[in-house]
């Protein structure tokens, strides 16, 4: 028998076990609880996502237009504080409670969507706040991410991430479709379980993520002001990679165009719309570690590259008359395949070529220049579906992400052979 005192030393180490580097595929235990807080919130969105498009244009009756700048201010909004944001947490070296907060008003947004009803002008208020969130968040939790995982694994990390932000945008249309089909038409109860999960994912974060090491603000660092941005900019690397996926972001339509477009197509059941994110997102979640893993061994810029080539095969299928309903499964199997293949990696990317120091500050740059490209993509394509018809809105939209990437290849495979080099 052991001692009483060695027993609880043994629980102590299996508990280290469990949460060691050496589980989490050498990513860290900061990555898994951030990937927790993620799960937790995606669930709370993605059940309100799931239901909100069908919601706008069948029951309210928006024009595609108005449809647009809501779905503009979901994709977008952040923008208006992603930089302020960064700035702070580099600055104070306040990464986590910078992020908790952000996860923080997300969650007193769901409170917000029980008073609204109907008024579609208050709803698009409550998706702002709920942005501008996001827009707090976003970068802090990436460079803590980036900060707890070794530079050779930054893609696996940020997959493993991504697999768990991922499951969460699986299971949160699953529990709504569940809801609305035990009791239809009850969206005050999707807003509160939704409400539930986003309390729970703030508790984690504040809880059981470790905050970055940090001492005293440094005397020699530059104040928090647009300097900082300036000088992010004038590193040629990072400002071709902010204008790359800035303008990759402009030429991509979101989820939400993406799913009316195939029920449009297919004539899918209205009651099957909100399974359409599952599939994509279970698609991201079982793909997101082997693709970042892959993207780490035979280069980043090839993976992101390729991902974005298979988002033009999408738009091009979605052009085709006559398909049979099974093309809308490929579909969302090369969604899900694109997205595993293009967001952690495009933060991996800029992760290795930002100051550390900087680090928060520079992914809320990238992400405001796509944020804001994304919001103009939403409503563009919103208003290029109202006069020129959905065919041929998708057909500019498919010149434009065609262009985009080729350009993005030239540059990138450049870039990350100059990164290689240095790190040698």
């Amino acid at each position: 028998m052991y001692p009483i005192e060695n027993s609880s030393d043994l629980i102590k180490n299996k508990r280290k076990q469990l949460f060691s580097r050496e589980m989490w595929v050498g990513v860290g235990r900061n990555v898994f609880f951030l990937g927790l807080t993620s799960l937790l919130t995606d669930i709370s969105s993605e059940m309100v996502t799931a239901t909100l498009p069908l919601y706008l244009l069948l029951t309210l009756r928006l024009a595609p237009l108005q449809f647009g700048l809501i779905d503009g201010l979901n994709q977008g909004a952040s923008v208006l504080v992603r930089v302020a944001s960064g700035l702070i947490a580099d600055r104070w070296r306040r990464a986590k409670e910078v992020a908790t907060t952000g996860y923080a008003l997300s969650a007193i947004t769901r409170i917000g969507l029980l008073f609204v009803g109907r008024n579609w002008l208050a709803l698009s208020g409550v998706v702002l706040l709920d942005r501008i969130g996001k827009g707090i968040r976003t970068a802090p939790r990436d460079a803590m991410i980036a900060a707890s995982a070794p530079s050779e694994k930054l893609a696996t990390a940020f997959g493993v991430h991504r697999a768990m932000d991922t499951a969460g945008a699986m299971l949160g249309p699953l529990i709504a479709t569940g809801l609305l089909v035990l009791a239809p038409g009850s969206y005050d109860a999707v807003f509160v379980v939704s409400l539930c999960f986003a309390i729970i994912g703030v508790a984690v974060i504040a809880l059981l993520v470790e905050p970055s090491a940090r001492g005293a603000p440094s005397t020699e660092s530059p104040p928090v002001s647009s300097q900082i941005v300036v000088q992010l900019l004038a590193r040629p690397n990072f400002r071709a990679l902010v204008f790359l996926s800035s303008g990759l972001a402009l030429t991509t339509l979101s989820d939400n165009f993406i799913f009316l477009a195939l029920q449009r197509g297919f004539g899918l059941s209205l009651g099957l719309f909100p399974l359409l994110y599952v599939g994509t997102a279970l698609v991201f979640m079982v793909l997101a570690i082997p693709i970042g893993r892959l993207a780490d061994r035979l280069g980043r810029h090839r993976i992101f590259i390729a991902g974005y080539g298979l988002l033009v095969v999408v738009y091009g299928l979605l052009l085709l008359p006559g398909l049979p309903p099974i093309f809308s499964l490929g579909i969302l199997v090369l969604q899900g395949v694109y997205y595993a293949a293009t967001d952690g990696v495009l933060v991996a990317l800029a992760s290795a070529i930002v100051p550390e120091q900087w680090r928060t500050t520079g992914l809320a740059v990238m992400t405001t220049g796509s944020g804001l490209a994304r919001l103009l993509a939403s409503i563009g394509y919103g208003a290029l579906w109202s006069y020129l018809g959905p065919s041929q809105a998708l057909g500019i939209f498919i010149l434009g992400l065609s262009m985009s990437v080729l350009f993005a290849w030239v540059f990138l495979k450049r870039m990350e052979r100059n990164v290689n080099a240095i790190a040698k």
